[in-house]
């Protein structure tokens, strides 16, 4: 019995350390992995990665990770003014490969939610204008045009968001106050209504929905077998 309690405490002992050790090389892992995320043209602001499952070490010895999470923030893609900034983007990733070297990985499926604030959305469109949320799944976009014969003339606008082409936001009013003025209509749809690409995006990611909220934007985006290092 002496014996049996020894080996049942030993057991006990290596599987500790052997947990330790896996909870270790998982954290110096996600740490790394966030540090060599990239989309190419584009910075985030910060990554986060959390890598699931266990253990660990034999996902890593089969260079196969069942699930890993990404939250992006902050994320920047040119500054031709033809982008809008991500706020924030999470992503979960299956089936990761990673590659030879363990300097590179693929994922074979993606799915996740952007986020566009309205100041970073407001910041896209033309000089001047700002764009709110207003209700309903609906934004107001505000601004103020020139009218011949009246001068400056403010208007704000109830705009639907939409998506086109799988890549391009687009923000088109639902009706224009004051139609009834010649040519009135055209001037505040030429400052109102916009498109504008969701920039810094890996290649291949798609933009499947779109939703106003009172927080932002939210696009659902999916991919499948992306690079995201390497």
């Amino acid at each position: 019995m002496r014996a049996l309690r020894i080996l049942l405490i030993v057991v006990v002992v290596l599987g500790g350390l052997f947990v330790a050790v896996d909870r270790l090389a998982l954290h110096f892992a996600e740490n790394e992995a966030a540090d060599r995320v990239e989309f190419t043209g584009a910075t985030a602001a910060s990554t986060d990665v959390s890598i699931h499952g266990f253990p660990f070490l034999t996902q890593v010895a089969s260079r196969n990770l069942d699930q890993v999470d990404v939250t992006l923030k902050g994320i920047q893609a040119g500054s031709d003014g033809n982008t809008i900034r991500i706020n924030e983007l999470r992503a979960e990733l299956d089936r990761v490969v990673i590659g030879e070297g363990y300097s590179s990985a693929r994922a074979g499926l993606v799915k996740g939610t952007a986020l566009v604030s309205y100041a970073d959305l407001t910041a896209a469109a033309e000089d001047g204008i700002t764009v709110q949320y207003a209700d309903d799944g609906k934004v107001k976009v505000t601004g103020s045009v020139d009218v011949p014969g009246l001068g400056s003339v403010s208007r704000s606008v109830v705009s639907s968001v939409t998506l086109a082409d799988g890549r391009t936001v687009r923000v088109r009013a639902d009706a224009v106050p004051g139609e009834d003025i010649p040519g009135l209509e055209g001037l505040v749809r030429a400052r109102t209504d916009f498109e504008r690409n969701l920039g810094g995006l890996p290649d291949g990611v798609v933009l499947k929905k779109i939703e106003a909220l009172p927080e932002g934007l939210e696009v659902s985006v999916e991919a499948t077998d992306i690079a995201l290092a390497g």
